[in-house]
């Protein structure tokens, strides 16, 4: 099983993050935050990866802590749990379509971080939650995590909507990524013999 537990400790958060890559996308997301936690889950669900994370950060400041630290241990777990990365298909994208929002994520497990982010959200906040956060968390995400990652809205109007989409699109492109390929099990998916 390709599992991970991580615990970052900082004096802005305490975070525990646990994995399982060959899950059915059961989570237990509390940040404090109520909004990525619903982002939380559905990166969970949709990318089929059981999820635990806990996180006791500094929201008497903000969320933007939290967020970003979270992004930074879930990537150093996905890291752990992927391994040397033989046998998986290492490659993913997906267009996401919700209501009035149509996202675009494509990414490469390739050890080489680097985020391409084209998502703009009319609004400066979803309730209570800045919106720059959802940047903020995926650039976290793809740096620890080793995933050269682009997101690009296509279309939307609701910020909500446009959150979610990416969040969504961004796990299912995970999951085929993450999939074991039948034809090359035993093999790294790199010309070069690692990644």
């Amino acid at each position: 099983m390709r599992t991970a537990q991580i615990e970052r400790t900082t004096a802005e958060t305490r975070i525990s993050v646990s994995v399982n890559l060959d899950g059915t996308g059961t989570y237990d997301n509390q940040t404090g935050v109520g909004f990525f936690d619903h982002m939380l889950d559905q990166l969970s669900r949709h990318a089929l990866i059981d999820m635990t994370i806990r996180c006791d950060g500094d929201l008497h400041i903000d969320d933007h802590h939290s967020v970003e630290d979270v992004g930074i241990a879930l990537g150093q777990a996905l890291t752990q749990a992927i391994g040397d990365k033989k046998g998986i298909r290492r490659y993913g994208d997906c267009h996401l379509a919700m209501d009035d929002a149509l996202v675009r994520a494509a990414l490469d497990l390739s050890g080489r971080p680097f985020l391409m982010w084209n998502v703009a959200f009319p609004t400066a906040k979803i309730g209570s939650f800045d919106t720059e956060l959802v940047r903020e968390f995926f650039q976290a995400l793809s740096t620890h995590g080793g995933i050269t990652l682009h997101v690009d809205r296509l279309n939307g109007f609701n910020s909500h909507h446009i959150a979610e989409a990416a969040f969504k699109a961004v796990a299912r492109a995970l999951r085929d990524a993450l999939e074991t390929d039948p034809r090359k099990a035993d093999a790294v998916p790199s010309t070069k013999g690692t990644l």
